[in-house]
């Protein structure tokens, strides 16, 4: 008789884990796990490989990194920029762009994963609020996913400020006056922040500690925290024949999905890599570096806080005088809606479970976006604000490429930001309402299919197929709005 085969060393070492971690009933658990299979569930992903790939470069940068605002002479292979005086966060990160190896390559792949983290980040979130998947039980869960959106514009803003050249100062000046603005205690928070008289000398340390350090920590145990309850709380799922509240209908964790998340992962660091290679950004070398006494011509933030230069460039400077305090309105205004833009994104769920008569139901189904008019058309017009406060942010860049005056540009945006929003809202939700009665008429008549028909007594119609069973649970699985069943009476 043949024996046992002796364990092998993997089981025993796997034997070993399990006996301290309870691996195999963890295994046993999760890595059967079904994952859904639709396109938008990659918009998460993307999220999560930028910022895997934003930390590895991130580590990268900083053994290079001098994050200090000592001033130096320049000596470097940058020769147009030799001889002047800078400070040592803006040498090394010259030294870093043209001596390292591979040095400037990493940079701007650092700052293209930072672009494409946050672009993703929010179009993942949008993907959440149209389909309706931030219901019970998930709201905590999107309130990380919000606070990672939030951080992740002041990680951006912090680590765009690094280098000292002269278009990340213009952006200071601007943090520095939005902090003045604030009333009684503006004076002493831009002392805070930037450890004496603006610009002082401690703004690039402790950026660097926020940016490094504090805001990354944060972030990545929000990360974690985020995953674990997406898989406690169980993916959601577009309805479909099948598909119900109390179950997921996809591929297993492992290895099917496991091995799509792999592969995607490189193909995200790929394109990251390609696009870092091919196309510059923040070429710091041309603006110089920082001094008070200069402004960057033509100076603009990354996209995604061009919303919040935007609020500050249309708006009016008004200025009133409160008991001998001057109240600078044109900046203070701005500085404060542009917190409860976000705000009201981040509450939405808790708002709507309210206004729809508190419904405590878990829900597991994804919604349709025609099928939810007025959020859809709430989402629309905040997508559609924050547009036009973005070319508002860059007005003086749309002035001048289209030959037109800046105030014709400055009042069209003005205008805009309260019509533009309202339209798109009404223009959204009759679009959502026109797409229900369309899909009401297929299920009614069916497809039509291009096939003319000559009944008996000489009248031509067209041929219909009637829907399949799984199309006609996909159009019906839903609750039709008020005003299209009064319509139907």
């Amino acid at each position: 008789m043949t024996g046992t085969p002796a364990p092998s060393r993997g089981e025993h070492v796997a034997d070993w884990f399990d006996g301290r971690l309870g691996i195999y009933s963890l295994g046993k658990q999760y890595l059967r796990k079904v994952f859904p299979d639709h396109w938008s569930f990659l918009l998460g992903e993307i999220c999560l490989y930028s910022f895997v790939v934003l930390i590895l470069t991130g580590i990268y940068l900083t053994l290079f990194f001098h994050p200090s605002m000592n001033e130096v002479t320049y000596h470097g292979s940058y020769v147009p920029l030799n001889g002047i005086r800078m400070s040592d966060a803006y040498a090394s990160t010259l030294h870093l762009s043209f001596d390292v190896r591979g040095g400037l390559l990493i940079r701007q792949l650092h700052h293209w994963a930072a672009l494409v983290f946050i672009a993703a980040m929010l179009t993942h979130m949008m993907r959440h609020f149209f389909t309706g998947s931030f219901r019970k039980p998930r709201e905590l869960n999107w309130l990380f996913g919000w606070t990672l959106l939030f951080l992740g514009l002041f990680e951006g803003l912090f680590g765009y400020s690094l280098p000292d050249d002269l278009l990340s100062g213009t952006g200071m000046r601007f943090v520095d006056g939005a902090l003045l603005s604030v009333p009684i205690v503006g004076t002493y928070l831009s002392m805070f922040l930037f450890g004496g008289e603006y610009p002082g000398h401690d703004i690039v340390s402790r950026f660097y500690s926020l940016h490094v350090l504090l805001i990354p920590g944060i972030m990545a145990a929000l990360v974690v925290v985020h995953l674990i309850l997406v898989v406690y709380h169980k993916h959601t799922q577009f309805a479909g024949p099948g598909r119900t509240e109390r179950n997921v209908v996809g591929t297993p964790f492992m290895p099917v999905y496991l091995a799509k998340a792999g592969g995607f992962f490189f193909l995200v660091f790929g394109a990251l890599t390609l696009i870092a290679a091919v196309a510059s950004i923040n070429p710091v070398w041309s603006y110089g570096p920082y001094r008070a006494d200069q402004v960057s011509t033509g100076a603009q933030p990354d996209w995604y806080l061009g919303f919040a230069e935007g609020l500050v460039r249309v708006m009016p400077g008004w200025e009133v005088t409160l008991g001998g305090h001057t109240l600078v309105l044109g900046v203070l205004i701005p500085i404060v809606v542009f917190p409860l833009l976000l705000v009201f994104i981040g509450v939405y769920p808790f708002l709507e479970a309210r206004l729809t008569g508190g419904d405590k139901r878990e829900h597991h189904l994804l919604d349709r976006p025609r099928n939810r008019p007025t959020r859809t058309a709430i989402g629309v017009a905040w997508i559609s604000l924050y547009l036009v406060l973005l070319a508002g942010g860059g007005n003086d860049i749309v002035a001048t490429r289209l030959h037109l005056s800046i105030n014709t540009v400055t009042w069209a945006v003005r205008v805009a930001v309260f019509a533009v929003p309202a339209l798109a809202f009404v223009a959204t939700r009759r679009i959502c309402l026109g797409l229900q009665l369309r899909d009401a008429e297929l299920v009614l008549h069916g497809r039509e299919t291009g096939v003319i028909k000559r009944l008996p007594h000489g009248e031509y119609v067209e041929v219909h197929r009637p829907l399949d069973q799984a199309e006609l649970h996909t159009l019906t699985a839903h609750k039709r709005p008020r005003e299209l069943v009064e319509r139907e009476r």
